[in-house]
């Protein structure tokens, strides 16, 4: 079985490969692929998530439909971009505890 980190930088790796000035927003960004249940019986949901600063988001938020084309190929249920600035100011975010390595990447990116 692929891991979601093997998806994600396969994912960072076909948008640099096909689109080069799309893949080099990507450079300032996190890219995740993201787990969750849905429905009954749980069925798995995998999709990408994207962390970009304020600055980078509306640029990456034009190329939403390549980030939904590549997704969907690799089959993947959607691309989502995320606030890493928002995420980390966000008093009550238990993502510090839960995740530490994410909330250290999210700092980079957000600096």
């Amino acid at each position: 079985m692929i891991t979601e980190d093997l998806l994600a930088r396969e994912f960072t790796r076909i948008i640099k490969q096909y689109y080069p000035t799309v893949g080099e927003l990507l450079d300032g960004c996190y890219v995740k692929v993201i787990v969750s249940y849905w429905g009954r019986p749980p069925k798995r949901i995998r999709y990408v998530g994207i962390y970009a600063s304020d600055e980078i988001m509306p640029y990456i938020q034009a190329k939403k439909e390549v980030f939904r084309e590549i997704a969907d190929n690799m089959g993947l249920m959607q691309v989502v971009f995320l606030n890493a600035s928002r995420l980390l100011r966000d008093p009550k975010s238990s993502l510090k505890n839960a995740d530490p390595r994410l909330w250290l990447e999210l700092h980079l990116i957000a600096a």
